[in-house]
């Protein structure tokens, strides 16, 4: 199991530079966990496609249901204390922060392509790199 961030999941579902990157990575790491944030972070991912007419309602709607089972069963709440102390570690947010706190609770690493999550936290935040 390995966590990885909102992006992620969305260069895995939505085409474009990064998607086989993050294919290759779910083919050597097939169980990817998340805080449950990440729902959030991709609903507003497609909202941006949908206003834009990238995609329809029902499209959008499908893609959601797709990451949603991708994910299903490896949805982790985090810690408060942990997230906090993650930001007063860094210059993250609090939502990046969850995804450390996730990869430190579970023991595993976070994969992203955010340049501040890769520098603060590089002993748990692995780049995700094109192919």
């Amino acid at each position: 199991m390995i966590v990885v961030d909102t992006n992620v999941i969305a260069y895995l579902l939505l085409p474009g530079p990064w998607t086989q990157a993050a294919e290759t990575l779910l083919q050597a790491e097939p169980v990817w966990a998340a805080p449950p944030l990440w729902r959030s972070e991709f609903r507003n991912i497609l909202t941006g496609y949908l206003r834009r007419g990238t995609f329809s309602f029902e499209e959008t709607l499908t893609l959601q249901s797709t990451a949603e089972s991708l994910m299903a069963d490896h949805e982790i709440s985090v810690d408060s204390r942990t997230v906090f102390d993650l930001v007063k570690a860094s210059n993250c947010t609090a939502y990046d922060c969850e995804f450390v706190a996730l990869a430190r609770q579970t023991g595993t690493l976070l994969y992203t392509v955010d340049a501040k999550l890769l520098a603060a936290f590089p002993e748990m935040a692995k780049a995700l790199t094109k192919i």
